[in-house]
């Protein structure tokens, strides 16, 4: 792939990751743009490694908050580190079914397929955005309308039922590319009456804790495509696009974590559900004039 296009991916991974409007939705559709199929190893590890770059980002941005509350006691980390595990743990239960049936689904009794086959598939992106934008709709209007009782409240205040519907609701959005991880979950969150900036906190938590294992399944995957083919892999070529890519995404990031919260803490929540419902009306179109 051509540095060029790495830097634009990388920049729109960044600015897309940490808002709620489905970072892999606008990296997919701007990679068949500039005509790439994202859905190869090698471009599946790139995806990742974006990732990368934007969960350093939210370490940065939340690390003194973290540090502050979840880490300030023994007590307060493993109260932190049980919800992270069990939130987590919830998606897998609920994502490794998801992810199967689609498989399923996309293999039309042929070869099997795998997930990544969505990420070149718009018809599949463009009803998912829509389903994105009506639940943050849904959650920022509601919110709206019922002031936030707890605008100080402290990062540690998610409670076990706020987590495992928050958990449950990212293990629904990791397979389908354009219904948001951070908009469903931070919605999630809102809807069972949680307050702004432990929801928003707690929602990130659990992407910096996923990632990792994302990264480990794609690397390993580009190895067997590349000893299927009989092709000994070169690290430094398969790593170099994107180690320059999570860099650009890592600034990239840092800036949209910065807009998302205010926006967040000033109640335009919705606004972010109004651009997914144009998104998704703008991928269905690029899917209907044969991209």
């Amino acid at each position: 792939m051509r540095w060029i296009v790495v830097v634009i991916l990388a920049a729109v991974q960044g600015l897309t990751e940490l808002l709620p409007v489905s970072s892999s939705a606008h990296v997919i559709v701007t990679g068949e743009l500039l005509h790439e199929n994202m859905s190869t190893p090698a471009n599946a590890l790139l995806l990742v490694m974006l990732h990368t770059g934007t969960m350093f980002a939210v370490i940065a941005y939340f690390w003194r908050q973290w540090a502050d509350t979840f880490f300030s006691s023994w007590e307060a980390f493993y109260r932190f580190a049980r919800m992270v595990f069990v939130a987590c743990f919830l998606s897998g239960v609920v994502a490794v079914p998801l992810i199967l049936l689609v498989e399923h689904i996309l293999s039309h009794g042929n070869h099997h397929a795998q997930i990544e086959a969505l990420f070149h598939k718009l018809n599949w992106i463009a009803p998912a955005l829509a389903a994105a934008g009506i639940l943050i709709i849904w959650a920022g209007l509601r919110e709206a309308s019922n002031p936030d009782p707890k605008p100080d409240a402290e990062p540690s205040s998610v409670s076990w039922r706020q987590a495992m519907l928050m958990g449950i609701v990212q293990g629904i959005a990791i397979p389908f590319r354009g219904f948001s991880r951070s908009g469903s979950t931070i919605s999630a969150g809102l809807l069972a009456d949680g307050a702004r900036m432990p929801i928003e906190s707690f929602s990130f938590a659990m992407v910096v804790a996923i990632t990792p294992l994302a990264i480990a399944r794609e690397f390993y995957r580009l190895v067997r495509a590349d000893a299927h083919a009989g092709i000994h892999l070169n690290l430094a070529t398969a790593l170099a696009p994107g180690l320059l890519g999570m860099v650009c995404a890592f600034f990239a990031g840092l800036l949209a974590l910065k807009w998302l919260s205010r926006w967040l803490e000033q109640g335009r929540w919705h606004l972010f559900g109004i651009y997914c419902l144009v998104a998704a009306v703008i991928v269905q179109i690029l899917y209907l004039r044969g991209w």
